[in-house]
């Protein structure tokens, strides 16, 4: 389980939250990468871009769990991170069935 512990911030977090979700479909539209820009500095977003391409789809998964895990998200802030999730889905003007997929994932996961 040690290799799934993350010393990430709540941003950080969000932004690897951000681009599991983005990478839905496989492609990251330009909106896409902006909106996830727009949560972190140029350097977090950097850092994070890096570990996530680093990391299978498993590992990805594990990572959010535990980390949100560690921060203890009461179910208002797990659904403020929806929110953000649902902001980015609609960035190019719908949810696809992968995005739908990965929401509806993200949710079983996480629910309290």
């Amino acid at each position: 389980m040690d290799e799934f512990t993350t010393n990430w911030t709540h941003e950080e977090l969000k932004a690897y939250m951000l681009l599991y979700c983005a990478n839905a479909d496989f492609v990251v539209s330009p909106e896409e990468k902006k909106f996830i820009k727009s949560k972190v500095s140029p350097e977090e977003y950097k850092r994070i871009h890096k570990e996530f391409e680093a990391d299978n789809d498993y590992q990805r998964i594990q990572k959010i769990d535990a980390t949100i895990k560690r921060f203890d998200y009461s179910k208002e802030e797990i659904d403020e991170a929806f929110q953000s999730i649902k902001k980015l889905f609609l960035t190019d003007g719908e949810m696809d069935i992968l995005e739908k997929n990965i929401y509806r994932g993200l949710k079983h996961l996480l629910q309290k």
